[in-house]
C-alpha cells in the first residue's frame, strides 16, 4: 500500500465470503448484495491520498490516508463520508482490516506504527511501535492475531486481536522469500483458503509467496497463464479465487488457487477508465470497492482522490 522505487505499492484488501473465510479473519460477512442504485464513485477530500479500504458487514466503508494517518468512513449507501480519526504530521493509514468485533486494525505505513480503531466509539484501543519497523504496509486477520507486512525488511508483525493476551511479535521470513535490497518488497497479504497458511505479494518480482505464520518460511506459488503480479498490491480473496491489484497497471487481476494456495490459473482480469492507481479493494455483496491513489499525479493539498465500485464478475 505504498510507494515503491519503479512501481508504487500497496496492499490491503479485503473480507471472505463463506464462514470458514470468516474464521480465519478475513472480516465480517459480507451476503448482503450492493443495490444497483447505490453510487459508484466516492470523492475524497483534496489532498487526503488514500491507500487503504476496509468493508465489515456494510454499508460502510473505511479509508485511510498515506498523508497524515487519517481515516474516514463513507456510507456506500449515499457517498457521504466524515472523518473517524484525525490524522497528524508524520502519521500514515495503509493497510486497514475490519473485526466482526467492530475493531479496525490499522497500518501505519512510514510512520511504523500499529494502531486498533475501535469503531463503534472512534477510539484507538492500543498502538504498536515495532523496534525494527520500516514500512507496515498492509494486514490481515488471521486466527486470533493480525498479521501485517513489512515492506522494508522480510518480516512480518502480528498483534492479538480483540481482547486477546499477548503483544507484538515478529516472525522472520525465509524459505525461497526475495527481499529487494531497497524499496518495497513485502505488499498485500491474504490466507489461503485452507486457513493453513498466509499468501503475500512482492510487488517488484511480480510472484506471490505461501507463507508459514509459525516459521516465516515462504514457499513460490506457481502461477498458471500469467508471466507476473508485478506492481501487486492489495490482495482479497473470495472463497478459492484471489484478486490481485496490480496499482500502475490499473488492473486487478483475478486467480483460481487450490486449497493450499500452491497453485494460481489465471481466470480473468479487471479493469475500469476510472482506475487511477488503485491499491486495495474491499467487497460488499456484488462489488468490489477501490482507492484510487494516484502515484502518479503529484501529490498537493489540492490534488483530488476518489473511490471507485465495479461489478464482482
Amino acid at each position: 500500500m505504498s510507494q515503491t522505487p519503479s512501481l508504487p505499492s500497496r496492499r490491503t484488501v479485503l473480507g471472505g465470503a463463506v464462514a470458514a473465510t470468516l474464521a480465519l479473519g478475513t472480516g465480517a460477512a459480507h451476503a448482503r448484495p450492493s443495490r444497483p442504485s447505490w453510487p459508484t464513485d466516492f470523492p475524497l477530500p483534496n489532498g487526503f491520498r488514500p491507500e487503504g479500504i476496509a468493508i465489515g458487514s456494510g454499508p460502510y466503508a473505511y479509508m485511510g490516508s498515506l498523508a497524515d494517518g487519517s481515516v474516514r468512513r463513507a456510507d456506500l449507501r449515499t457517498g457521504e463520508g466524515r472523518t473517524v480519526l484525525a490524522g497528524a504530521t508524520g502519521g500514515a493509514a495503509t493497510g486497514l482490516k475490519l473485526d466482526r468485533d467492530g475493531l479496525l486494525y490499522i497500518s501505519g505505513g512510514v510512520s511504523g506504527s500499529i494502531r486498533v480503531l475501535d469503531t463503534r466509539t472512534n477510539r484507538l484501543t492500543a498502538t504498536y511501535q515495532p523496534t525494527t519497523a520500516g514500512f507496515v504496509n498492509d494486514v490481515i486477520l488471521y486466527g486470533d492475531r493480525a498479521w501485517f507486512t513489512n515492506s522494508h525488511a522480510p518480516v512480518l508483525y502480528t498483534v492479538p486481536r480483540g481482547k486477546k493476551k499477548g503483544g507484538l511479535r515478529s516472525v522472520p521470513l525465509g524459505g525461497e522469500w526475495e527481499q529487494a535490497p531497497t524499496g518495497i518488497s513485502a505488499n498485500g497479504i491474504e490466507t489461503t483458503p485452507d486457513g493453513r497458511a498466509l499468501i503475500i505479494v512482492n510487488s517488484p518480482v511480480g510472484k506471490l509467496f505461501r507463507v508459514d505464520p509459525k516459521t516465516g518460511h515462504a514457499t513460490n506459488i506457481t502461477l498458471k497463464g500469467a508471466a507476473d503480479v508485478v506492481n501487486g498490491d492489495g490482495l482479497l480473496r473470495v472463497g478459492n479465487t484471489l484478486h490481485v491489484v496490480q496499482n500502475r497497471l490499473n488492473l486487478i487481476t483475478v486467480f483460481d488457487l487450490d486449497a493450499g494456495a500452491r497453485t494460481a490459473t489465471l481466470r480473468r482480469s479487471i479493469t475500469d477508465p476510472r482506475f487511477d492507481v488503485p491499491t486495495t479493494a474491499a467487497r460488499l455483496g456484488n462489488r468490489l470497492y477501490l482507492v484510487n491513489a494516484r502515484f502518479t499525479t503529484p501529490p498537493t493539498p489540492d490534488t483530488t482522490y476518489n473511490a471507485v465500485a465495479v461489478p464482482l464478475r
